[in-house]
């Protein structure tokens, strides 16, 4: 049945708080990576007639408010909504997420089991003043997964010294194993759901540029 599948790909995508509220002009208090969503490849908005029910998911909530906050309104389900009406609706199309219960479960299962908070303390990879190499980042994650992950930065502006760690993307396939997030490639245009998260201000890391991966303000 994967074959009716229009995604191949699930996009694991986490932010690192100080980094977004920088950008979103909000306050965090949070010192570790956070869920910002886990995507399909493929779709956005897929059935907008299903809506969000915060009801359905009240059992999950606990964990929800500290592994997946809405940094911008902490006490609103505004953000959770939105990347359920955006992705999950998406990520439905399979048997296993074809629930809001099942897509958010989902996700903070993933989330734990990723643990990319703890990987990148295990490896000295914790927020400085002093700048990192991207190389350096890139080989912890990728060797640590086994996998091409997607590194993310704030758009660096032109000759900056350095370019600000913002998100990282695990993949996994539809049977929720790990597996390559693509690169990014001049020679085809991003599909839609990337697209569309392109205007958020992050763009894959430039590998030449240090990265500078701020610590709670």
């Amino acid at each position: 049945n994967r074959i009716l599948h229009m995604w191949t790909k699930l996009i694991l995508t986490h932010h690192w708080p100080t980094t977004f509220c920088e950008m979103e002009h909000c306050q965090s208090t949070i010192d570790s990576w956070t869920l910002h969503g886990l995507w399909p490849d493929k779709g956005i908005e897929c059935n907008s007639s299903w809506h969000f029910n915060v009801s359905l998911i009240e059992d999950l909530i606990p964990d929800m408010d500290k592994s997946w906050p809405d940094l911008i309104s902490p006490e609103s389900p505004k953000f959770w909504k939105y990347e359920w009406q955006k992705h999950g609706t998406c990520a439905a199309k399979a048997e296993s997420l074809n629930s809001q219960h099942k897509y958010f479960s989902k996700a903070l299962e993933l989330y734990h089991k990723a643990d990319l908070d703890s990987v990148l303390k295990k490896f000295g990879i914790t927020p400085s003043k002093q700048y990192y190499p991207f190389a350096h980042i890139e080989e912890v994650i990728d060797s640590f997964y086994g996998i091409k992950s997607k590194i993310q930065c704030v758009h660096p502006s032109k000759n900056a010294v350095y370019q600000i760690l913002g998100q990282i993307e695990i993949c996994f396939t539809p049977d929720f194993s790990l597996m390559d997030c693509e690169k990014e490639s001049s020679k085809k245009p991003l599909n839609s759901s990337v697209k569309a998260e392109a205007k958020s201000g992050f763009s894959v890391c430039d590998p030449n540029v240090p990265v500078y991966y701020p610590p709670m303000i």
